[in-house]
């Protein structure tokens, strides 16, 4: 079947909405989902400018919420009609997603970022030829097949416009915390960059009952939504010589037990690990190809610091987004706050301004004519 597709041509490209691009059929353990709404993710962009490469061209999109149209015979936790939220593909047989971490799935790369299905079939096709995919879904559409496995079933009554984000950018800052850091009640935690993910894994520090939740940006206006999203202390890294020093002097010299990049900026990386306490862990989880320096004696070694990467918040899917609907209905994840509507002929607008940092979670309305709670 014919869809509408935002397709990139070529590093570097704009957006372009198509109505030719053909979707692939569906397979035994596929579902076929309306898209309603999509995130726009510092993700998409890592693609489109070729910081990370799958091919071109390219559908991107990985932010997904739709109500499902078909599914396979083989699909057994979903029926036409379900609300659900997409999500990276996990293959369900290897060692990682067996013990339950399927962000370490052996085959991740094969079935998310190489640009064909699982099975090494094209998703999309354009006049005859192949177009790349992402995460096996591909959410800058009017319809998409994903797996069972990609889809999470929520409430009817919630607003799917804005549940895409809890896919990706949501579940991997709060994942990261939640899931990998860990933090003990009374623990306390900076978060470096106040984006979609730095917010998420802020408001996860809360919950967790961290007693120091530190923002740092260099925007006020997100430092001061970060205040009201649950952060302690915030600080503007251009009013001050010295971050760490900044860090350092809200927890009593010590520094913090726990801290998190979403900026992939070298030198903030350095000052993230530079600001832990002894024995503190810092988590990398930005999309970038930059590089730091460590010193492994006195870092590593003496002060006992641990330095880690996170894929996708080390998150399940299917438990994660659930939980956190959960706290969002308790006043303790209140990611609506972050996110502003577009309509998807706005794509390269919504895309430019998450870019700048003017808007933090641009969301595209595909459907224009959806109605929450119907």
């Amino acid at each position: 079947m014919k869809i509408k597709a935002a397709v990139v041509d070529k590093q570097n490209a704009d957006f372009e909405i198509r109505d030719d691009v053909e979707l692939a059929k569906m397979g035994p353990d596929d579902i076929q989902v309306h898209m309603v709404a999509s995130g726009i993710c510092h993700s998409d962009e890592a693609l489109r400018t070729g910081v990370a490469v799958i091919d071109y061209p390219i559908v991107l999109g990985h932010e997904g919420s739709g109500i499902v149209e078909k599914v396979g015979p083989e699909v057994t936790q979903f029926k036409p009609g379900d609300h659900v939220v997409l999500s990276f593909y996990g293959c369900g047989n290897c060692k990682s997603c067996l013990k339950g971490i399927p962000t370490q799935c052996e085959n991740y790369a094969a079935n998310n970022l190489s640009g064909v299905r699982p099975d090494g079939t094209a998703h999309f096709t354009e006049n005859g030829h192949d177009v790349a995919d992402m995460f096996d879904q591909s959410s800058f559409t009017s319809t998409t097949v994903v797996r069972e496995r990609n889809a999470v079933k929520v409430d009817k009554d919630l607003d799917l416009r804005g549940l895409g984000p809890l896919g990706c950018g949501y579940v991997t800052g709060s994942g990261t915390v939640l899931n990998t850091l860990k933090p003990k009640p009374g623990d306390t935690i900076a978060v470096f960059g106040t984006g979609a993910v730095g917010l998420a894994a802020m408001m996860a520090g809360r919950i967790s009952g961290c007693t120091k939740v530190i923002a740092i940006d260099i925007v006020d206006s997100r430092l001061k939504l970060a205040k009201e999203l649950g952060a302690t202390d915030t600080i503007n890294s251009n009013d001050v010589d010295d971050v760490v020093k900044a860090v350092q002097d809200l927890t009593g010299g010590y520094g913090v037990n726990y801290a998190v990049d979403t900026t992939g900026v070298a030198s903030v990386i350095s000052n993230s690990i530079n600001a832990l306490a002894q024995g503190g862990t810092s988590a990398a989880i930005a999309v970038t190809n930059h590089h730091i320096d460590l010193d492994t004696w006195n870092d590593l070694c003496v002060n006992d610091k641990s330095v880690i990467g996170v894929n996708m918040g080390d998150s399940i899917p299917q438990v994660d987004i659930p939980r956190l609907i959960e706290f969002n209905k308790l006043g303790m994840f209140d990611y609506q706050k972050t996110e502003k509507f577009y309509k998807f002929s706005q794509i390269n607008e919504a895309n430019a301004d998450s870019v700048s940092g003017k808007t933090i979670k641009p969301v595209l309305v595909i459907d224009e004519d959806y109605v929450p709670g119907k």
